[in-house]
Parts: structure tokens; C-alpha cells; sequence
């Protein structure tokens, strides 16, 4: 078997390396490699955000310790979504619960200490091109096809590591949802066809009223999100979502005809109403559902 039959032109992986832990020659069959250390997980956390990393092997205390650290509000958060991560344990037959457990939260593998060096680079390989493919898996379902605009996952995987980042850089942020009423509009043009075009009209509007920093997703047929990721006063988000509205409300052109729609906002706020991405959306959902238009 060629250990880089599938990789890519070229194939050093650059892995982050964080405790003590076995690593394998640069010049591996599996490799080659280029090694980073770090000491503590705000440090790793640290070099992610400014070096571009295949992989980050950890020998953590305890497994439990690294699940702490993977949780929502651990430092290490997002991590296992953005590259291959891989734990060395000190115990040679670690309880299956707490592999279970780290394994949930995105850890690709888990290894004993014993593990041969030979062994443990096949595996920093194998997990490598299998979080690759799981990438390539995810972005080509990113992004809404109609719109342009990211699409629920998306927006969760966004917020994840800018929440991560905000835990240790503390700055307020706020989560907009428009419900937005009457884009089937069967009096002007029954079609599904005229449906996107109108979703990618609403789209257009709202891209055009917010500024480059600010995350605009597709999250249902007739739901858009907007991500503020980073607002100077507390009445910001209102603000912004009621200017959203506003805009939207406003007809658009559809098929020679003029249309309208009707909006219902739901506002969301970091670290007020939640600390992580799925608490946050799920209160800006309910309010707008529960919103009169």
C-alpha cells in the first residue's frame, strides 16, 4: 500500500504537538512531517489561530481532562471540526466510556502511549485524509445553491470557533433570524424557479445592508441568519435586525410585478442569551417563530 496515494502534491503534514507524546521521524514512510510543540491548551490554541496545522496530537492528564477541554466552553472547542485530532493516553486500556466520549466530541483516535512510533505516524496519516474527505464531504454541502450564502451547518461551524475564540477574547456578539413570509408568490409566478429568485433577491438585500465581517446563511427555505460577530453597544442587534427587517420589506421586482414580503425577527445575544452556537440559534429561532409579522 502507498501511504500517499492519496494525498496531495505535496504531502508533509504539519502537525501540533501538545504534551509528551511519541512522534515519528520527519522522514517517515507515513510522512514526512513537520512538528510544532505547545505546552498547555491555550498555547495550541494560540498557534492554530496563526499557523495552518494538518493535525494536533495531544497527550492529555486524562481523558476526561480532554473532554473538558473539547466541551462547548472548553478551550479547545471547534478544534476536531477544523483538523485530524488524535490523543495519546498514559493508560494502555483506557475505559471504552471515556473513549466513547472524546470520540463524540471529534477526536479521531485515540492511542496508548505504547503504541510504536511506526504505528502512531500510519495513524496521524489515516486520520488526516479521512478528516480531508470529511472537509470535501462538507463544503460541497456549505453552501446553498439558490442563494450563495452558507447553510445551517455552516453557520454552526462559523460560530463554534468564533465563540471559541470569544471565550478567551471576550467581546459581544449577536445572532439575528428573519422568518420571511410570502416568498412563494403563486399570484405572480407559481413556479419553484421564481421561489429562488426571490430567495436570492432577499439575499442580495441583506448581504448589501450589513457589513463585510458580518455572516449572512441560509438556514431554511424561508429563514436567513445574520451573525453580527462583533457589535459596540448593547442595542446593536435590535437595531441592525430592525433595519434588516425594513429593507426586506420593501417590494422587490419579480417577473414584471412588484412583490412583498413579511418579516419576523428573532434576536439572539452573546454571552447574555447563551455561550454556544446551538443555545444561541435556538433562541433567535423560537423568538422569530413566535413573533407577530
Amino acid at each position: 500500500m502507498d501511504p500517499h496515494a492519496d494525498a496531495d502534491a505535496d504531502p508533509t503534514l504539519t502537525v501540533l504537538c501538545l504534551g509528551v507524546a511519541p512522534r515519528p521521524d520527519a522522514a517517515s514512510d507515513w510522512g514526512p512531517f513537520v512538528w510544532r510543540e505547545a505546552a498547555t491548551p491555550d498555547d495550541a490554541v494560540r498557534d492554530l489561530a496563526h499557523t495552518p496545522f494538518d493535525a494536533l496530537l495531544w497527550s492529555p492528564t486524562t481523558l476526561a481532562a480532554a473532554q473538558a477541554a473539547l466541551a462547548p466552553d472548553g478551550p479547545l472547542a471547534g478544534v476536531a471540526r477544523r483538523l485530524a485530532l488524535l490523543l495519546v493516553t498514559h493508560a494502555d486500556a483506557p475505559e471504552y466510556a471515556a473513549v466513547r466520549a472524546v470520540m463524540a466530541a471529534g477526536v479521531q483516535d485515540v492511542l496508548p502511549a505504547s503504541t510504536p512510533v511506526d504505528s502512531l505516524a500510519r495513524a496521524v496519516r489515516l486520520a488526516v485524509e479521512r478528516q480531508r474527505r470529511e472537509l470535501a464531504l462538507r463544503d460541497a454541502h456549505a453552501t446553498d445553491l439558490a442563494t450563495g450564502l452558507p447553510t445551517h451547518a455552516q453557520l454552526l461551524e462559523h460560530m463554534t470557533h468564533l465563540l471559541a475564540l470569544r471565550e478567551r477574547e471576550p467581546a459581544p456578539m449577536a445572532l439575528i433570524v428573519l422568518q420571511v413570509d410570502g416568498l412563494s408568490q403563486p399570484a405572480i409566478s407559481p413556479t419553484a424557479e421564481a421561489e429562488q429568485v426571490l430567495r436570492r433577491k432577499v439575499a442580495v438585500r441583506l448581504r448589501a445592508a450589513l457589513r463585510a465581517s458580518d455572516v449572512v446563511a441560509a438556514i431554511g427555505d424561508d429563514r436567513f441568519a445574520v451573525l453580527l460577530a462583533w457589535i459596540d453597544a448593547a442595542d446593536a442587534g435590535p437595531r441592525v435586525a430592525a433595519k434588516l427587517a425594513a429593507s426586506l420589506r420593501q417590494p422587490f421586482k419579480l417577473g414584471g410585478a412588484m412583490c412583498r414580503v413579511s418579516v419576523r425577527m428573532g434576536l439572539a445575544a452573546y454571552p447574555g442569551h447563551g455561550r454556544d452556537a446551538e443555545t444561541l440559534l435556538a433562541r433567535a429561532l423560537g423568538q422569530a417563530a413566535s413573533t407577530a409579522t
